[in-house]
């Protein structure tokens, strides 16, 4: 009768990788303190610039042009920002151009992805090698200078919107994404008679809300954050997007004039300016963060796995 010898583990010897053990009670509490010093690092400058932001003049003579006890609320640095309506302005033109750019991007980095991703396209793979170019060499300025001019894209949102339209990085993550749906469920497609698009609409982008969602954020906080493209191809005050704008205010040192006044001694300090210009900026930006959040992590890495 055969004996089953069992091979036992060398004492001492670890079955598993050690990123894999449970952490010791020391381990957790390194942990906990290090990301809790890296929120705060986070945190804190963003308080700063709040409470900054909504301190009196005296508040800022007393902590020497940085508050980060607030004592008291003064809203009167917004107040001044938005009586004057470049502010208004500014940020009515970044919404517009991060709406219409995200949903002009979204839509180009889409089809393109989903084109590269069948291996029966036509040209695939030159088209492949054209879009990742750009990861090898940078496009110069001149012509793209030249190019926006020649449009007569100037001094419109469209010089801000149409440039940046497509990101290599997000087309190779979608493009990762649909490589990885099973052939055969767009095999199956096929066969009940839908053509590309219904298939795209129908079965691949459902299945793809994740990544999507990921990178219509990133699209949405670079259209948001335009300023280069501002500074080359916009010269008209009254399209200056808000990080414009905010960029005069930073650079001038100066507190702009309000629609009704002039700058003296009635207006609010000149940090507590700069620093509600700063708020209205990343507001928006930090507000919606929060509903993408949950399609983050998923989305990067689903799109990933493949490339």
């Amino acid at each position: 009768m055969t004996e089953t010898v069992v091979v036992k583990p060398r004492p001492g010897r670890n079955r598993r990788p050690v990123w894999e053990e449970q952490p010791t009670a020391v381990g957790q509490g390194v942990k906990a303190v290090l990301l809790t010093l890296l929120v705060l690092s986070v945190l804190f400058p963003l308080w700063v610039i709040l409470v900054t932001s909504l301190s009196s003049r005296e508040t800022l003579a007393q902590a020497g042009g940085i508050v980060v006890i607030p004592r008291g609320i003064d809203t009167s640095a917004y107040e001044t920002i938005f009586a004057g309506g470049a502010v208004t302005r500014a940020l009515w033109i970044s919404t517009l151009v991060t709406v219409i750019g995200t949903a002009v991007a979204l839509t180009v980095t889409v089809l393109a992805a989903y084109g590269l991703s069948r291996p029966g396209s036509l040209g695939y793979r030159w088209l492949l090698a054209y879009f990742l170019i750009p990861f090898l060499v940078y496009p110069p300025l001149v012509p793209k200078y030249l190019v926006v001019t020649g449009l007569g894209l100037k001094d419109t949102i469209w010089a801000l919107v149409l440039p940046p339209a497509i990101s290599v990085f997000n087309l190779v993550v979608v493009r990762g994404f649909f490589q990885g749906i099973p052939a055969e469920l767009l095999d199956s497609a096929r066969i009940d008679g839908a053509n590309d698009f219904r298939t795209l609409t129908r079965i691949v982008l459902p299945l793809a809300r994740a990544v999507i969602a990921v990178v219509g954020l990133f699209y949405a906080v670079s259209y948001w954050n335009v300023w280069f493209d501002a500074l080359l191809f916009i010269d008209r005050n009254d399209m200056y997007p808000i990080q414009r704008v905010l960029q005069s205010y930073l650079l001038a040192g100066q507190a702009p004039h309000t629609a009704g006044g002039t700058a003296g001694v009635n207006m609010p300090p000149t940090e507590a300016i700069k620093m509600a210009v700063v708020v209205l900026t990343v507001a928006p930006i930090v507000a919606v963060y929060p509903f993408i959040q949950r399609h983050f992590v998923k989305g990067v890495l689903i799109g990933a796995v493949k490339g």
